[in-house]
């Protein structure tokens, strides 16, 4: 595999956690990996410690995602894997009744507009792509068979990702494009807390999903391979 045919993957909010992981396990497979950060040097720092190449990204920042999208169709013309890790606010002190919806309101920019707007920014390349996969970092809070009261804005923006990852999927499989949703389930991350599996072993289900092969689902729900109910 060289630097040409090497599938090139962009991941959002990989400078920490389970999206560095991403990085790292991608890297080692060969992927050519876009490690992306709202900081630009925590870009840089975060890919130099993987394989990564460092690149700014706010996805709640149309301006930065244009120039990340300029960037990629200059250097490489096209977009193999798209991997929406970047989130925030899992709001464990709130209830729906009583929520903050100014909060709620900023961690659904990041969870859910971020994610849609890195689709139909990164879209074009994608369709330039042999094998495009869209990899939505999603979480089991967002199942409705389970659900039931805490986190609300944190499971409501999850929930409308599980739902935009299958009106994508339905709308680009004739483009060839898989598209799935992955809970990386409970893991030891700043946002998870001390207590969770291991990073690496959450991480493992989102490259999963990355690397499937042309005849892999799409539309689904997933942790470690497994279907999860909506």
């Amino acid at each position: 595999m060289t630097a040409q045919t090497a599938p090139v993957a962009l991941v959002t909010g990989g400078n920490r956690g389970i999206g560095r992981e991403v990085c790292r396990q991608l890297a080692q497979r060969g992927h050519t990996v876009l490690l992306t950060a709202r900081s630009a040097q925590a870009a840089r720092v975060a890919a130099a410690a993987v394989g990564a190449v460092g690149l700014p990204l706010d996805v709640t920042d149309p301006a930065t995602i244009a120039a990340a999208t300029a960037t990629v169709a200059d250097r490489y013309g096209r977009l193999d894997v798209l991997i929406n890790n970047a989130a925030i606010g899992y709001d464990t002190w709130q209830r729906a009744a009583t929520a903050d919806l100014a909060l709620v309101h900023e961690i659904t920019e990041t969870n859910l507009y971020g994610p849609w707007r890195m689709v139909q920014e990164f879209l074009p390349l994608l369709r330039r792509s042999a094998q495009p996969r869209i990899v939505n970092v999603s979480s089991e809070a967002a199942s409705l068979t389970g659900m039931s009261g805490g986190t609300p804005a944190y499971s409501a923006s999850k929930v409308a990702l599980n739902a935009l990852t299958r009106m994508l999927a339905a709308e680009l499989r004739a483009d060839g494009i898989l598209v799935n949703s992955v809970c990386p389930g409970w893991v030891a991350t700043e946002m998870g807390g001390p207590g969770g599996r291991p990073v690496a072993e959450g991480a493992t289900g989102v490259v999963w999903a990355a690397t499937l092969p042309g005849s892999g689902p799409t539309g689904g729900f997933f942790r470690d391979g497994n279907p999860l109910p909506w």
